[in-house]
């Protein structure tokens, strides 16, 4: 008889449903594991939710910072060539040129440009293997191995920071940096000098790398690539050097200022042995060669004292301001325009073979020169605490834009790169109240709130933390009396700006004036009462700044973007930069720019003006002081319808000037620049603005 199937008990539940109740009952034990840890530790359960959601905020935060590096990593390794290395090398034997224009319109040359550096480029076939392995085993002996990044070095030198032997950075990584001259020591910078070095050799090959890599490497005593290096310590030429040699000249890659031969002898030859070993241990010398050059004596070339001084005297050219202040513009507007590193850029203007076309009214520049060397009429107010009498800066301009002269200090320029007075941005000092025409007097003309010189506004001081402020020059709180535009300009009051920002203008309103109108580049640290009423900013501004910002006045209220040069050609007759295509803001109206005008004439004609007696004669002159606390800073803006200038008088380190008067500098260079110029007036600048403009948009359309 069949036996029936056996049922299963009832109180014992089938698989999947008994899965299931064993799932809920872990989902209820967890909660109450939950609930009982929430209960009884709650800072601990807090912590550790906190934990969590960091660790989930990390992890998304690693993802996405991870794609967009690898994104990164992807465009820039398999893009375009980041450094144009044929065009680099191209450009290492071409002169570049400035020139300019006389007063007849004629080009005339002004400066051949020469690198600081000594540097003769070499190809490939003509550096012997001996010199090439030495390089090779010392710095890279994997160069033929890695794809631009030698990935075990780099590795290693993170887990050993402290290994002596080669570094991370690879020849091909070297070489981006000798050519691109990024030297500062971040992961951001190693990573994207990783990115190039990587994109270098998808690009290149390693022959050419290599042929730069010689040619660029800074080999100390002013010497940049071998061939140089040779000549300079050995007196030879590339295929006359020992191993030895070779071997001495790949060692001094590590310090190039410490480590050549001139420097330090006995460190040299110390890094000298290792390079040789290096070369013997990787099979590039025999053992037999390997002990001769340990026993090599090197023998460095000697130069005298007599011969090094002769040499200086014969190399080194003095570059006038004017000059400088081209290259570095040129150098500037290379980045912005064709993405250059600042060395790419610096090569280009001195290596390139480039014409540059300088915007420098030859004779007044030289002129200016004469009487800033000379200190013709200078004030004389003693000296600073280093001993050093004041000195002094100048930019004089046209009305549209272009940079007349420049002058960077007083007495002789005996140096290239000096401190530069006119125009560098640690240079700007504060302008007194030479700003107020810029702060306050000139947005009060074109917002309406005042229509003439003749408007009157009150002369007292306002009330701030309870005390009356600010003092004016003469130590007094204002008459109490309303006084006019002309009067409170010409005396250069420091009560009525303060009341009239208070009153009529409120600061944000001239402080956008200042920086998105006059382009003076202040911060907002100088939206201050005392900065916009007076001058006294935290910023300060260069004489450039203030020249081109008060051109303004005498040119329909237009400005115009100062510029130094009017075009740029390659080697080969491209124009690459040009300045005669900018169109000028309108920064105020026409209305606003001749009422200021009237009002800054005033200052150089009435009895009671500050810049009484400082006008051309011959010519219509317009001219506003300004003087800073305890009088460390005098300065003294003023115009003819032919040139506006911005002149700066004090001490390098702050000391007292209370007897210089800038209108004194002023009235001896506009004097000599306007000797043989014919008699003009504003309305005829204005003409000539309109005209320009029309032309410009002409042009363009």
């Amino acid at each position: 008889m069949a036996q029936e199937p056996r049922k299963p008990a009832a109180s014992s539940p089938q698989p999947e449903k008994a899965a299931d109740t064993k799932a809920k009952k872990g989902r209820k034990d967890k909660k109450e594991k939950k609930s009982k840890m929430r209960k009884k530790h709650p800072v601990l359960y807090t912590f550790f939710l906190f934990f969590y959601c960091c660790f989930v905020a990390g992890m998304l935060t690693v993802i996405i910072v991870g794609g967009s590096l690898l994104k990164e990593f992807d465009a820039t390794v398999n893009g375009e060539t980041l450094v144009d290395l044929d065009n680099y090398k191209s450009s290492q034997s071409q002169t570049s040129i400035i020139y300019g224009y006389d007063s007849n319109g004629k080009v005339k040359e002004l400066r051949r440009l020469h690198g600081e550096e000594n540097r003769i480029w070499i190809d490939y076939d003509e550096v012997p293997d001996r010199l090439k392995w030495a390089f090779i085993c010392l710095e890279d002996k994997r160069f033929y191995e890695h794809p631009g990044v030698d990935w075990i070095r780099t590795i290693g030198v993170f887990i050993k920071p402290s290994y002596e032997g080669q570094g991370a950075s690879t020849i091909t990584q070297q070489l981006i940096k000798n050519l691109t001259d990024h030297n500062e020591n971040t992961y951001y910078r190693k990573f994207y000098e990783i990115l190039r070095a990587l994109n270098f050799e998808k690009n290149f090959s390693k022959k050419d790398i290599l042929e730069a890599y010689l040619n660029t490497a800074s080999l100390g005593a002013g010497c940049y690539g071998v061939k140089t290096a040779a000549e300079t310590y050995f007196g030879k030429t590339l295929d006359e050097l020992t191993i030895s040699e070779c071997a001495t000249i790949a060692s001094i890659t590590k310090a190039p200022y410490s480590l050549n031969p001139y420097a330090d002898y006995d460190a040299c030859m110390e890094r000298r042995d290792y390079c040789l070993f290096e070369m013997y241990d990787q099979g590039k010398i025999t053992e037999k060669q390997y002990k001769k050059a340990l026993k090599e004596k090197i023998k460095v070339k000697d130069y005298t004292a007599e011969e090094e001084e002769d040499t200086t005297e014969e190399e080194v050219e003095i570059i006038s301001w004017y000059e400088e202040y081209v290259i570095d513009e040129v150098i500037e507007d290379l980045q912005k325009q064709y993405g250059y590193e600042y060395n790419e850029a610096w090569r280009k203007v001195y290596y390139g073979g480039l014409k540059i076309y300088a915007a420098v009214d030859i004779e007044v520049q030289e002129t200016v020169e004469y009487i800033y060397e000379n200190r013709v009429d200078f004030p004389h107010v003693g000296y600073d605490r280093n001993g050093d009498e004041a000195q002094s800066a100048i930019t004089i301009m046209d009305y549209q834009g272009r940079i007349a002269a420049i002058v960077g200090g007083c007495d002789e320029k005996t140096t290239n790169r000096a401190f530069n007075r006119a125009t560098d941005q640690m240079a700007k000092r504060q302008p007194g109240s030479s700003i107020k025409p810029l702060s306050v007097y000139g947005p009060a003309f074109d917002l309406g709130i005042i229509s003439s010189g003749k408007s009157v506004v009150l002369d007292k001081a306002i009330t701030v933390d309870g005390q009356p402020w600010p003092q004016n020059y003469e130590g007094d709180h204002g008459s109490e009396d309303y006084v006019t535009v002309y009067e409170a300009v010409g005396k250069s009051l420091n009560t009525v700006p303060a009341r009239m920002i208070q009153e009529m203008l409120q600061l944000d309103t001239c402080y956008s004036y200042v920086n998105n109108k006059f382009h003076l580049n202040l911060t907002p640290a100088d939206m201050t009462l005392s900065g916009m009423a007076c001058g006294g900013t935290h910023t300060g501004v260069t004489t450039l700044e203030m020249a081109a910002a008060y051109a303004v006045f005498g040119n329909g209220g237009r400005y115009f973007e100062p510029y130094s040069y009017y075009k740029v050609t390659d080697r080969n007759g491209n124009v690459i930069l040009d300045n005669s295509g900018i169109v000028p803001e309108q920064a105020i109206s026409e209305k606003a720019a001749s009422g200021m005008l009237d009002v800054l004439k005033n200052v150089t004609t009435a009895s009671y003006g500050t810049g009484y007696g400082a006008y051309v004669p011959g010519f219509e002159t317009f001219s506003k002081s300004g003087t800073t606390s305890d009088n460390f800073d005098k300065w003294f803006c003023a115009g003819t319808p032919h040139y506006v200038t911005a002149i700066w008088f004090g001490f390098d380190y702050n000391a007292d000037t209370s007897f210089a008067r800038g209108k004194t500098i002023f009235s001896t260079v506009f004097d000599a620049i306007h000797e043989n110029l014919e008699s003009k007036y504003f309305y005829e600048v204005k003409e000539e603005t309109d005209l320009y403009i029309e032309q410009l948009n002409s042009q363009q359309g």
